[in-house]
Parts: structure tokens; sequence; C-alpha cells
């Protein structure tokens, strides 16, 4: 037993449950806008109970479930949560690696390795979190040889799960999971790997490493065959490939210029964000959800992190727009690369615009948020709020006091 898993329950709509107990043992629904037009980003388990999940529409979710009750999304307060709760963890066991804003590895060592001990850990690091945090906050653990079974473990329980995955466990102990179950397996994925002939677990497990190989279309199927039979192989890291914004228009910006503004906002918000990890993009995607109709567009770029060349560049791709009924609008840069990788070209001001951009960013952290920007912005620079999605964890900071955290009902504020 070398690793623990620990993926916390509904994280959204359970941090919301423990913020505010009126809603305990309700059908909650966490939403990013207040139309049944958008979608739920969490779902409790009372609400789950009625089908509702991640990306269910709005308004399908109130059939489905008459009685649920839709909440505002309060990203700066799961960002907060994920951080007490990495603080209250490690107090139990050091954190290897934080996966995303609601899972984290730990590894065991020593006598922690001993399956018992391990469910020992395990059961402290439970009721460290309910005591410390809060009740709401349940998660699953699972305890494997390898991380990639530690976290399959997760899935075998929920919520408030603990699996330990010995190696005399497989693989029949991953036969009732469905293939999408494990991590790094979509629809696109099981589709392919139904085209070669696999449709279960059972199925999976029992593949040779050839016939992986061959269903997964690389050597990736072959890495599978070892972590499925508890191999602790290297981990591989990635380098990310692209960064955007995305947000689910309002009423009254469902408009040809709403959708402008939003998008030239997103724009520079996804940028700044460009800026501040150090990126430079050579490709921009953008993108406007049509309920009758949705346009999409890209453009390569010269190696730029600047907000006016880009601007410039989607003013072109927005003379060609065709969209009808505007829903969602979306910016995502990708062919990214580090600072010191890029070389400037010779006839563009690549690199007197990113110093310009520069200064404007390092103005807006000294005086506040939003204290330069674009005119064209000067009517939705306060929508598209930061959101947690994904693999992140943190909040960006557009400037000074952007996503601080006012106390909580407590009455005082959260652990730094």
């Amino acid at each position: 037993m070398r690793y623990l898993f620990l993926d916390l329950n509904s994280y959204f709509a359970s941090v919301e449950q423990n913020e505010r107990p009126e809603l305990r043992g309700k059908p909650v629904a966490v939403c990013p806008v207040m139309t049944d037009s958008s979608f739920v980003i969490a779902a409790s388990y009372e609400a789950k109970a009625f089908g509702v999940k991640t990306g269910t529409n709005i308004g399908d979710a109130k059939r489905m479930c008459p009685d649920l009750i839709c909440v505002d999304g309060r990203h700066q307060l799961y960002s907060q949560y994920h951080k007490w709760i990495k603080q209250v963890a490690e107090d139990v066991l050091p954190i290897e690696e934080v996966c995303s804003i609601d899972e984290m590895r730990f590894r065991l060592l020593g006598q922690e390795r001993e399956p018992e001990q391990a469910r020992q850990v395990a059961l402290k690091m439970k009721a460290t979190i309910a005591r410390e945090v809060g009740p709401c906050m349940t998660c699953s653990i699972g305890i494997a040889p390898n991380p990639f079974l530690a976290k399959i473990g997760t899935e075998l329980e929920k919520p408030d799960g603990l699996q330990i995955i010995e190696a005399h466990d497989l693989p029949h102990k991953l036969h009732s999971l469905k293939l999408t179950d494990f991590t790094g397996i979509n629809r696109r994925m099981e589709a392919r790997l139904n085209a070669s002939g696999i449709f279960t677990a059972e199925q999976l497990c029992a593949a040779d490493r050839h016939g992986l190989h061959d269903a997964f279309g690389s050597i990736i199927g072959e890495r599978w065959y070892y972590l499925l039979r508890g191999c602790d192989l290297p981990s591989e890291k990635t380098r990310q490939k692209t960064l955007g914004h995305s947000h689910v228009l309002p009423p009254e910006l469902r408009t040809d210029e709403g959708c402008k503004e939003v998008l030239l906002r997103l724009l520079g918000k996804a940028s700044a964000r460009l800026r501040g990890e150090g990126m430079w993009t050579r490709m921009m995607h953008v993108f406007v959800k049509g309920k009758q109709k949705t346009w999409k567009a890209f453009t390569h770029l010269p190696p730029t992190q600047d907000s006016v060349t880009m601007t410039e560049y989607f003013l072109r791709l927005w003379e060609a727009r065709d969209f009808v009924s505007p829903m969602a609008v979306g910016v995502t840069f990708s062919e990214l690369c580090p600072s010191e990788e890029v070389t400037p070209s010779l006839f563009d001001e690549t690199v007197a615009r990113s110093k310009f951009s520069h200064a404007l960013d390092n103005v807006n952290k000294k005086f506040g948020k939003h204290s330069v920007f674009l005119a064209a912005i000067d009517g939705t620079k306060d929508t598209a709020s930061e959101k947690i999605a994904f693999q992140k964890t943190e909040l960006f900071s557009e400037g000074k006091g952007d996503n601080e955290l006012i106390d909580t009902w407590r009455g005082r504020p959260f652990k730094p």
C-alpha cells in the first residue's frame, strides 16, 4: 500500500451545505448563472438521487427534482475551503500532490503501508476534516499500490467511502466499474475502446499489453496494462496546452454588442493570466454558442501575451460572426510556450506591447482591480468573475483586493 488518494464528495455543494445549515439534507444545485438555460456545476447527493448531476440543464434539473434549491457558485469560498482542507489534511499526512480543487494524493511510508495501519490513517483523516472543517465535508478515500488504483478506489464507494485495493484484489475488484469510471476514459475514448471490442472493465483488465496499445492507439495503452496490475510507474508531467475563459451570458447581454464586450473582457482576463504564468501564445480561438446557431473562429498569432495585439486580431475575426440567439461565449489560447522559448518577431511590436501590458498589470495590483482597463469593456468589466474548474485550485487575482473573502457565518475569517 504505497498511496492514499482523497476525493471530496460533491465538493462545491458540500461547501454550501456546510456554510448554510438550512441546506443540509436537501437537494442543492450550484449554478454559474441563475437562469433555466444555464447548467449545474455541482449537485448534492440528495439532488443526485433524482438524476441531477454536473452539466444538467437547470430547467431540466428543476423538472427532475421539484424541490431542488439552486444557489449561486461562490468560487472564492471553494478556493478558501481548499486551502483550509489542505492545512487540516497535512496535520495527518504530508500531501505529495494536489491534483485538483477536490482531490489530493499522499504517499504512505514505513508501517503506514500495512493495510490496517493505512486504514487507520484514512479514518483519522476523515475524522479530522469533519471535526476541523465541518460535518458536511465528507470524502472518499482509496488506498492502493499506485496512484492510479488509489484514485480508482475512490470511485468504488461514494459518498464517504474507504476502499483498500491490495494485489490479491486485482483485477476482480475493478470489474464492477464502468469504463468511464476510470480516470482518463471519456466518452470519446470509451467509443475507441468499444471499437476494439472492449466494453466492460473486466475486458479492459483482461486485455494484453499489445491489445491495449492498439485499443488506445498509443503507448499509453501499455502503461495502462501495468497500472491495472498495481505497478508503481513514474508519473508523466505534461505541459499546459491551453488557457482560456468562457462565460454563460446573463439575459441582458445576449445581444451582438453584449457578446463582443464580454469576449473582450474574457480576452483581457485570459491574457493577464497568460502573463502571470509567464506564458506566450501562438493561436487564439473564440466562440459564441447560440441557441439557434453557434459561431467559432480561430487565428494564428505572432508569439504574444499582450491584450492589445489580441484585441486587434479578435476584431478582425469578429467581422465574420454569424451566430443566432447567443447563450455563452469563450476565448481560448493554444500553442503555449514559456517566455524562455519565445523568439520575438523582427516585424511586430510584441516585446514592447508585452512590457506595456505588464505595466498595466502592476498598476492594477497596486491600486486595485480595473484601475486601468480597455474602454470597450466599461459595461462588462465586472462580469465573468473567476471560477474554479478542472485542475485549478487557486483564483487568479486581477488586482489588489480581488477575490478576497469576507467573513463567514461563523463570525471570523478563515485560517490563513
